[in-house]
C-alpha cells in the first residue's frame, strides 16, 4: 500500500518534476473524497505561483479525423524542439458502467515513451460534453511540473468544444477531406471558435482533395465576421503519416501567441477564463449540495413521479424541492 503523502510532499514532488507524484496528485484532485479534496486544495494553492506560463492548446475534430495520431506526431515535433509537452486526453466514460476506455497511452505509444512528454488519460465522467471535471486543475499541476505546452484532446461529441475553448489559449479544429461536401456535418459555431483549421491526412491520393477542402474552408471563413482580437484563422493541411505541415501549424500557434500577447487579448482571455472557472465551481458546488440534501434525497423520487403523472408541473416540482432545501439550510443555522 502506498504511503499517503502530505500536501507539502505533493508540492515538492510536482515542482521537482517528479512524474509519479504528478500522476498521484492528478488522481488526488479527481477524487470525490472530502479529505482528498481538502489536500488537493492545499496542493493547488501551493503550486499556483509556478503556473500560467504554458501554452494551452485545445484540439478537436470529427470522428475518424485521426486526433490521437495527429497529436502523437505533433507532440513528437514539439519535443524535437526540446520543449516539454503534456497531453490531457479525455476518454469517454460509459454512463451505464461508469468505466472508461483509457486507451490513449496505447494509441500514442511512441509519444508516451518520449522523455519530454507526459500523457494523462482521464475519464470524462458526467461532465458536459466529455471534458474531464478536473481538467483545469490538471493543467495547473502540469504547468507547475515544468511542461511548456499543454494539449487538451476532446472526445469530439459536440458540446465539449465549447467547454475546452473556455480553458485554452489556442483552439485547433481538425477536419477531413474527401467526405463529400466539405462543409456538411460541421457546425458553424465550432468553426467560429477555431483559431486555426487543419485538414488532416493530406498525403498520397488524398493530397489534392485536402488542397480542395482547404480552399472551401478558406472561402467559408471569409463569410464570418472578424473576431474581436483581429486574428484571422488560417486553414492548413497536414499529414501525420508523412510528418508534413506540422512545423507550419506550430508556427501559426507561435504567431497567435505573439499577436495576442502584443494586443493584450492573451491576458484578457486568461482573466475571463478564471472568472468562468469560479462561476462553474459555484454552480457545481450548489448542485452537489442540493442533491446531497437529506430532504431532497428522500422526496426526489416522489416529486419526480408526480411530474411524470402530470399531477404537478415540472417547475412546481423544482420549486417544492428548492424551497424545502433552502428552508432546511436556514433552520439548521438557527
Amino acid at each position: 500500500m502506498q504511503k499517503r503523502l502530505t500536501a507539502e510532499e505533493y508540492i515538492e514532488g510536482i515542482l521537482a518534476g517528479n512524474r509519479i507524484i504528478l500522476s498521484r496528485a492528478i488522481t488526488l484532485i479527481e477524487s470525490q473524497l472530502e479529505n482528498d479534496r481538502l489536500i488537493a486544495q492545499k496542493v493547488l494553492e501551493g503550486v499556483l505561483p509556478q503556473t500560467g506560463k504554458a501554452i494551452r492548446i485545445g484540439i478537436t475534430g470529427v470522428p475518424g479525423v485521426g486526433k490521437s495520431t495527429f497529436i502523437e506526431t505533433f507532440g513528437k515535433h514539439i519535443t524535437s524542439l526540446n520543449k516539454k509537452i503534456a497531453v490531457l486526453a479525455i476518454d469517454p466514460t460509459s454512463q451505464r458502467t461508469k468505466g472508461s476506455i483509457m486507451g490513449d497511452k496505447t494509441r500514442m505509444e511512441e509519444l508516451a515513451h518520449d522523455s519530454l512528454a507526459y500523457i494523462r488519460p482521464s475519464p470524462s465522467g458526467n461532465t458536459l460534453g466529455g471534458v474531464a471535471n478536473k481538467t483545469r486543475e490538471t493543467m495547473l499541476l502540469c504547468e507547475a511540473a515544468g511542461f511548456e505546452i499543454i494539449i487538451v484532446e476532446t472526445v469530439g461529441v459536440g458540446q465539449s468544444e465549447t467547454v475546452v475553448k473556455g480553458m485554452v489559449d489556442f483552439f485547433l479544429l481538425l477536419m477531413l477531406s474527401g467526405a463529400g461536401d466539405e462543409l456538411q456535418g460541421i457546425k458553424r459555431g465550432i468553426m467560429e471558435m477555431a483559431d486555426a483549421i487543419a485538414i488532416t491526412k493530406a498525403d498520397g491520393d488524398n493530397n489534392q482533395k485536402a488542397k480542395n477542402a482547404r480552399m472551401e474552408y478558406v472561402h467559408a471563413l471569409h463569410l464570418f465576421p472578424p473576431t474581436a482580437n483581429n486574428w484571422y484563422p488560417p486553414v492548413l493541411t497536414c499529414s501525420a503519416l508523412e510528418k508534413t505541415g506540422l512545423s507550419e501549424i506550430w508556427q501559426v500557434i507561435t504567431d497567435f501567441e505573439n499577436q495576442m500577447k502584443g494586443n493584450g487579448f492573451w491576458k484578457k482571455n486568461r482573466q475571463e477564463q478564471s472568472l468562468n472557472w469560479m462561476n462553474d465551481y459555484i454552480k457545481q458546488y450548489l448542485e452537489t449540495q442540493f442533491f446531497s440534501d437529506k430532504y431532497v434525497k428522500e422526496n426526489l423520487e416522489i416529486i419526480a413521479n408526480q411530474v411524470l403523472s402530470e399531477a404537478i408541473l415540472p417547475i412546481q416540482g423544482a420549486s417544492i424541492l428548492l424551497e424545502k432545501h433552502f428552508t432546511g439550510l436556514r433552520s439548521s443555522k438557527i
